[in-house]
């Protein structure tokens, strides 16, 4: 990295500099000479968060295998940097070159959590890069953003000059060779736009006319310029097939998930009605034990990791889970690497499949029940039961285990107060169980409830449902807090502030581009953080851009308006969405994909048609 010379004089000056610096094991260099595309991965976060996604590995591999480009990386620095370089003079720049990120052609953001969209201000601004799309008038940069936040892209749509709808490894490699047909042809930045448009899976604002009724509901998007009427996602179709990070860079300070990470499958055979994730990733597609066994093994072998971790959104329900573990662990247990499995579930949870993994290093349990009631899990879908999450624990417990992590949500659709006192009482039940099932009372226990608060998210079932008020999401938080009933369970929570907030952002319109642009004025970036986030700046930057923040957060949608994200196809059907929703107010479950399939629509992205489920 050729670092800037004014750099040398703040990195002793701020924290962990080693974000900065670049120059880790395994990140790769090419010859700028030789170099046709450069192309900035940013990660609108800090580094220790950025480099946790697998996500953003997986596509700096792709794009650095395309002969001339050159992928890089950029992180949003933590304050003390930013303040630092605003008085330097010094621009923000990508790790491995130390090139500012104005020098690149394409700036690509992976966006997926909505209180990052500042981020991507903060990031254009240090930049010295216009913050809107309008502004920028050259071919170069052209800016956009990826992620499942692109599920509903109208609220940063004057920022980005396009998205990317779906999964990125093809879609990315496609535009990055537009690009680089369109910069040795000559290209203007329209022209370029317009033909992008014509890439399956991407998105271009700036060719939809948006025309709103009266009362502010959208009337319709209107595309022009042969844009599509729909935009449909785009998806790996064969993930044994797509590319792994086997090499990849390993940090040279502390990460979130500084581990190896597998990714077993994506979709999800559940059919949580608040899960945005569940839906969007659509349609269950597996990799094969064998290939996951021979990646893990050699990404352990090329990083000197202690941990491999299982990743999807419910991995206890890879099909050939006891396989791929026994596979690994042979591998594994001789050298005292541990493996761990995240995100089971308490319906299929295996004593004997824990013990196994958990030789080397027994960690906590987590399970995750979301409602405190049998009648609320059945609203949500959730199809697990009381006693699935007592057996889970009483095998847990009766095995050695004395800690778990208990996850749920407040103010979900038609929760009332039984319900949540219900998450009191349920807490207290696995206690009892720990009581009569431990081996050995005299270690204790720890029962760790947590909760998070409601926000409708948009290609879900509860897309229509409003939030609860803040008031009362404060009012249900204290209530269970008081009905905990022993000193071996904790109660943690969601602030509703930011909830709030990010509420508005996952289910709003492109008004709030002018939102999002005074905030920043007002209070910065990093708004993901708590030490950051500012609830009056935000109430007071609706306010000065004339939008009540209440239309979007705590307003019911009927079925027949027509919704932001209207515009993008995720492969579900809008039917069946108000089927599921129709569904949860009458109290009804639906089955998981893998007992019947519901005709969700999204078999309909794959050639043969047919899902892993």
């Amino acid at each position: 990295m050729q670092m800037h010379p004014a750099m040398e004089a703040i990195l002793p000056k701020v924290q962990k500099p080693a974000r900065y610096t670049g120059g880790e094991f395994g990140e790769i260099l090419k010859n700028k000479e030789e170099t046709e595309v450069r192309f900035a991965l940013c990660f609108p976060d800090t580094y220790e968060i950025g480099m946790s996604n697998l996500g953003l590995r997986i596509l700096y591999g792709v794009l650095n295998k395309m002969p001339g480009v050159w992928c890089e990386r950029v992180f949003e620095p933590w304050r003390d940097m930013t303040e630092a370089m605003r008085a330097a003079g010094v621009p923000l720049c990508a790790l491995e070159s130390g090139d500012p990120l104005g020098d690149f052609d394409l700036i690509g953001f992976s966006v997926g959590y909505e209180m990052s969209f500042v981020g991507i201000l903060d990031m254009l601004s240090l930049a010295g890069i216009p913050l809107r799309s309008r502004d920028r008038t050259e071919l170069r940069p052209i800016v956009f953003a990826g992620g499942s936040c692109m599920y509903n892209p109208e609220p940063i749509a004057d920022f980005i000059d396009l998205a990317v709808i779906g999964e990125g490894e093809e879609v990315d490699a496609e535009l990055t060779e537009l690009y680089r047909k369109a910069k040795r042809e000559g290209w203007t930045k329209q022209r370029f736009l317009r033909a992008a448009a014509g890439i399956e899976g991407v998105y271009v604002p700036s060719l939809y006319d948006v025309s709103y009724f009266p009362d502010g509901r959208i009337e319709k998007m209107t595309p022009r310029d042969g844009a599509p009427e729909r935009v449909r996602k785009r998806i790996i179709q064969d993930l044994d097939g797509a590319s792994f990070p086997v090499h990849t860079i390993i940090p040279s300070t502390e990460i979130v998930h500084d581990r190896t990470m597998l990714e077993l499958f994506r979709g999800c055979i559940r059919g949580c009605r608040f899960c945005q994730a569940g839906y969007v990733y659509r349609p269950v597609r597996a990799k094969k034990a064998d290939t996951l066994i021979r990646q893990g093994i050699e990404s352990l072998k090329y990083a000197g990791y202690e941990e491999i971790s299982l990743t999807s959104l419910s991995t206890s329900d890879y099909k050939e889970l006891g396989a791929l573990c026994d596979g690994l662990l042979d591998w594994c247990e001789p050298r005292s690497v541990s493996l761990s499995l995240p995100s089971l579930r308490a319906d299929n949870f295996s004593l004997d499949l824990m013990q196994r993994v958990q030789k080397v290093r027994r960690s906590g349990l987590t399970f995750a029940p979301e409602a405190g009631t049998q009648r609320l899990r059945d609203v949500i879908n959730k199809n697990v039961t009381e006693e699935d999450l007592l057996n889970a624990c009483r095998t847990a417990f009766s095995g050695g285990w004395s800690s778990v992590k208990l996850y749920f949500m407040l103010g979900l659709p038609t929760e009332t107060d039984e319900d949540v006192l219900g998450i009191a009482d349920l807490a207290y039940k696995v206690y009892q169980v720990w009581r009569v099932s431990t081996p050995n009372r005299s270690r204790g226990v720890r029962i760790t409830v947590s909760t998070s608060c409601f926000i409708p998210k948009p290609m879900t079932p509860f897309q229509w449902f409003p939030q609860d008020s803040r008031e009362e999401l404060i009012r249900k938080q204290k209530m269970l807090k008081e009905a905990m009933r022993s000193k071996a369970i904790s109660y943690s929570w969601h602030e509703p502030d930011v909830s709030y907030v990010e509420a508005a952002l996952a289910v709003g319109d492109r008004r709030l581009g002018k939102v999002l642009e005074h905030l920043y004025e007002l209070a910065g970036g990093l708004q993901a953080w708590e030490e950051y986030f500012d609830y009056e700046a935000w109430l007071q930057a609706f306010r000065d851009s004339g939008l009540d923040p209440d239309f979007y957060v705590r307003r019911s949608r009927s079925e027949e308006e027509f919704l932001p994200w209207d515009v993008i196809d995720d492969g579900v059907t809008k039917a069946h969405l108000i089927r599921e929703k129709h569904l949860s107010e009458e109290g009804q479950v639906s089955p998981d994909c893998r007992k019947q399939c519901l005709g969700c629509g999204a078999n309909r992205l794959l050639k043969g048609g047919k899902c892993d489920a």
